[in-house]
């Protein structure tokens, strides 16, 4: 069974950093995409960030592209989303996702999802 726990969350000032974890248990996960999403009180769920655990590829949405990282350790079968220059409007609830499917990076179907990690960001 996999089981995806993210940590890293918290309360930051507008312009300050967090890194958020996810670690990932259950399966091996070389062959998975990993990916990040957020959601935001009263607005849907929004992708930002996908890597390929194999390759290390990434792929990120455009709000967040040279601010955010995603990237993993494949020893400790975890995956990292280094978030920089935060904003006020990154608040929301941070999503790990898997999918053990070989799609394309740019897809949005993921099977396994964690029970996400609080992130607000203050002005």
């Amino acid at each position: 069974q996999v089981q995806l726990v993210e940590s890293g969350g918290g309360l930051v000032q507008a312009g300050g950093s967090l890194r958020l974890s996810c670690a990932a248990s259950g399966r091996t996960f070389s062959s998975y995409r990993m990916g990040w999403f957020r959601q935001a009180p009263g607005k849907e769920r929004e992708f930002i960030a996908a890597i390929r655990w194999s390759s290390g590829s990434t792929y990120y949405a455009d709000s967040v592209k040279g601010r955010f990282t995603i990237s993993r350790d494949n020893a400790k079968n975890t995956v990292y989303l280094q978030m920089n220059s935060l904003k006020p409007e990154d608040t929301a609830v941070y999503y790990c996702a898997a999918e053990p499917l070989p799609l394309t990076l740019t897809s949005m179907t993921y099977r396994y999802w964690g029970q996400g990690t609080q992130v607000t960001v203050s002005s």
